[in-house]
């Protein structure tokens, strides 16, 4: 990787109900694919403050409703933001939220959201479709059987 590249800082949410159910996003751009809630640090920000933002802005969940958990994991990629190469650094908190909660009609930002779905860990582990971070299944399924990882585990870019 070039020294030139910028670094990008994102926190990312793994939101999950009390029946152990993620809600992904689902977007149209590069084919398609579903995604945890997230998005950029911006100056000064914590990444726990930068969650409970991105809750608010792509779900509509007020920050009283989250119980910010640990950080599950973190990944590294490189990929184009507004034309330019950087480095993407995402770090995944779980997010525990009721279902009642999550009102994407409030979402300040929806972004280019095209969806919003509820996946049990059996139907992550089954789907034929693209599913972001790649070992989100696992990482889900460990969390439902009580088994959060005591540091965080590194994700494939």
């Amino acid at each position: 990787m070039p020294a030139s590249r910028p670094l990008r800082e994102a926190a990312r949410a793994v939101v999950m109900d009390a029946g152990h159910r993620v809600l992904l996003l689902r977007y149209d751009e590069n084919g398609g694919f579903w995604a945890t809630p997230g998005g950029s640090l911006e100056e000064g920000e914590t990444y726990a403050i930068a969650t409970f933002l991105e809750l608010r802005e792509e779900l509509g969940v007020d920050e009283e409703a989250v119980e910010l958990g640990p950080q599950l994991a973190e990944r590294s990629k490189d990929h184009l933001v507004g034309g330019r190469e950087v480095r993407q650094v995402e770090r995944y908190f779980l997010a525990r939220v009721q279902y009642a909660d999550v009102d994407p009609s409030r979402a300040t930002q929806p972004d280019k959201v095209r969806e919003y779905r509820w996946w049990t860990p059996a139907e992550l582990h089954s789907t034929r479709e693209t599913v972001y971070p790649v070992g989100l299944a696992d990482l889900v399924t460990a969390v439902a059987e009580d088994h959060t990882p005591d540091k965080p585990v590194v994700l494939p870019g």
